[in-house]
């Protein structure tokens, strides 16, 4: 079998009703671009481009001449040296990261993902809910502007929160005014308890109380429109109240941090907190696994019971990541995980960026222009918009742009730091 450094993929999609509609799509046109456009249903959704091995989207090696169909993790149980010695002691023969492209035309569900520990136990309770055992801390960068809801607001805000009417109502006076009560000095060994017994009572809630609520909060918003500008928070809230009626987690939106990205700019989420991306398209990259524990803004199934358990109710504002440039043309993105780092590379038109050999697998996917990808081998591969390319460990990496355009790509693979610390 075919064991090139480098190795041209094939990638899977994800057609989930949040995600944009075909015409619309990062995703759909990245698919369109890398598979084929006769792979493109233009009546669908496209909301997630997967790359790597997980054996929900799995992705395919390109094989020159031949029909058959490699999954790049087949592959690599043939090649486990391509992975590098250090990812296969730490991770076996496996990527431990999986990159994704989003199109996000309306929010994801309220939600966070598992510990290491609760992921195991979750998937011998239910695998067929949750479909690994792996943990699944992510990153997101943002391509164009992109929302989302992220962590618990702080002390300050959250006092503010509870004085919202149709709050007050779903959790209870007692409660509330426990809060109220509270000083920045009390420390979080108070405000945590208390904050997860309130935000509990709210998800818990029971559905004609949530739909009465919910009701009275967009008529009093709606009539408070016509005499005063409402808050970001309150024009949030009336959005994703059209996108999902009478969903407790149109008034959760209230306890989490609302962030806009620029372009550039990321997002990393640890396990245990809680978030729900709302519009806009990004980059993704996680551990790799497809855990999710829901409670709000979705249809699909929830766990309310242990999503409130094993939030961490960390308040306050989440980092946001700028990057730290490498050379001129490429910007490293590095979240506080092993598993993996991003790197966002912008050719001007005739430049030539190199990638030094890591000792770790990489993943290059190719958003805008052309040019050549070259291995320390003199052969030289032309690549476009929607090549997704696997570079085993070991491997430095030449990319040249043309002179008709910029090239943008990017590239996924294990942090750096655990390296430097192995």
């Amino acid at each position: 079998m075919n064991s090139n450094k480098l190795q041209r993929l094939h990638c899977t999609v994800k057609n989930y009703e949040w995600g944009r509609p075909c015409h619309e799509s990062l995703v759909a046109r990245l698919y369109a671009l890398n598979c084929g456009s006769h792979m493109v249903d233009e009546d669908e959704p496209y909301a997630e481009f997967w790359m790597g091995t997980h054996v929900s989207a799995p992705s395919f090696l390109v094989l020159d001449g031949s029909e058959q169909r490699v999954t790049l993790k087949s592959w690599l149980l043939e090649n486990p040296n391509l992975l590098g010695q250090k990812v296969l002691q730490k991770w076996g023969v496996d990527l431990p990261f999986l990159f994704k492209v989003l199109s996000v035309d309306k929010a994801l569900s309220i939600q966070a993902h598992p510990d290491k520990k609760l992921a195991k136990a979750l998937h011998k309770l239910h695998p067929n809910v949750y479909k690994d055992g792996n943990h699944k801390p992510e990153m997101a960068l943002a391509v164009t502007q992109f929302e989302a809801l992220c962590g618990f607001v702080t002390l300050k805000e959250l006092k503010v929160v509870l004085t919202i009417p149709e709050v007050m109502e779903l959790v209870g006076a007692e409660n509330v005014n426990l809060m109220l009560q509270i000083t920045d000095q009390g420390g979080e060994e108070k405000v945590k308890p208390l904050l997860q017994t309130l935000f509990t009572d709210l998800i818990s809630a029971s559905k004609e109380r949530v739909i009465g609520a919910v009701n009275r909060l967009r008529s009093r918003l709606q009539k408070e429109s016509q005499l005063r500008e409402l808050t970001d928070k309150e024009q949030l809230v009336l959005r994703l109240e059209k996108q999902y009626p009478f969903d407790v987690g149109v008034i959760a939106a209230f306890f989490l941090n609302h962030v806009r990205l620029t372009p550039g700019e990321a997002l990393f989420l640890c396990a245990n907190e809680p978030h729900a991306y709302i519009c806009g398209d990004c980059i993704e990259c996680m551990a790799t696994s497809d855990n999710v524990v829901r409670a709000g803004l979705t249809p699909k199934q929830r766990d309310v019971q242990t999503l409130c358990s094993m939030l961490t109710y960390k308040q306050g504002s989440p980092e946001i990541l700028h990057g730290v440039p490498i050379n001129p043309y490429v910007n490293r993105y590095i979240p506080p995980f092993e598993e993996f780092e991003i790197d966002w590379c912008v050719l001007p038109q005739g430049a030539k960026a190199v990638f030094p050999a890591v000792p770790g697998p990489s993943i290059y996917l190719v958003t805008q222009g052309e040019g050549m990808m070259n291995t320390e081998s003199p052969k030289r591969y032309p690549i476009i918009e929607g090549n997704v390319l696997f570079v085993a460990a070991n491997t430095e990496i030449t990319v040249n742009s043309t002179f008709a355009s910029e090239l943008h790509l990017y590239r996924t693979g294990v942090n750096s730091r655990f390296f430097q610390a192995s």
